[in-house]
């Protein structure tokens, strides 16, 4: 079972679907609108509502930035890979350092209209408080598949996606024109980058320009807005 601190994340848990909630915990101060739609969602779900004191909510959670709305929650369920093979434009995230980057990379995935992201076996999807709360929702919004086999997983997209490793070996730039292929954009954390298996499966590489002569690579949160938003921006133009 998973603790989901504040409104942002509470809400989306609710609204998302993809996981069982057990129940929903506020504050008994509150009687703002965001909450009254909170409750109204959870009692319209048949899931149980229980005011408290801020207090013995606190002492439930880990800090005290969930602003008097938590709920417990079981596993996220997942979404197939035949569901992300529908979409247009999607992104490998592999070996992402922390919970907390992650799930900035998912909020900005999730903005820029990626259509599902894919993970391998080790993610941190098991971090759910966390993740949610730095995704502000986009976590349980945005479809993610958990391959157990990265090989097998490319080897069926690579018929309909062009694979871009973003990765400066022999790279081309992000601001060069996109081919109107759908799209697989993959991104490795800072250590490690991309492995062996995704890198073989490359379509293309991409590289992200910079305007001095900085050497250092941008982290992997900074760097999947970077590209997913020039994708998003390149799209738009030629619809």
């Amino acid at each position: 079972m998973y603790l989901f601190e504040g409104a942002l994340s509470v809400k989306a848990v609710l609204l998302a679907d993809k996981r069982v909630v057990e129940q929903v915990i506020i504050d008994e101060s509150k009687h703002d609108k965001d909450t009254a739609f909170i409750i109204r969602v959870a009692q319209g779900k048949g899931i149980n509502v229980k005011r408290s004191n801020r207090d013995n909510i606190d002492e439930l959670c880990s800090g005290k930035t969930h602003g008097g709305v938590i709920c417990y929650a079981g596993d996220r369920t997942n979404d197939s890979l035949a569901k992300l093979k529908t979409g247009n434009f999607l992104c490998l995230l592999e070996g992402i350092e922390d919970p907390f980057n992650f799930g900035y990379c998912l909020r900005s995935l999730y903005a820029s209209g990626c259509d599902g992201v894919i993970v391998g076996k080790r993610n941190w999807l098991d971090s759910a408080t966390t993740v949610t709360k730095s995704s502000s929702g986009a976590s349980e919004n945005l479809p993610i598949y958990v391959s157990n086999d990265l090989n097998e997983t490319l080897d069926s997209l690579k018929a309909r996606f062009s694979i871009l490793c973003a990765i400066r070996s022999n790279a081309f730039s992000i601001y060069d024109e996109l081919d109107d292929h759908p799209l697989l954009l993959a991104v490795g954390g800072e250590r490690r980058g991309l492995s062996k298996i995704v890198l073989d499966h490359s379509t293309r590489n991409v590289y992200i320009p910079y305007g001095s002569d900085f050497r250092n690579s941008l982290n992997a949160c900074s760097a999947v807005s970077v590209l997913a938003f020039e994708i998003m921006r390149q799209r738009i133009g030629k619809r």
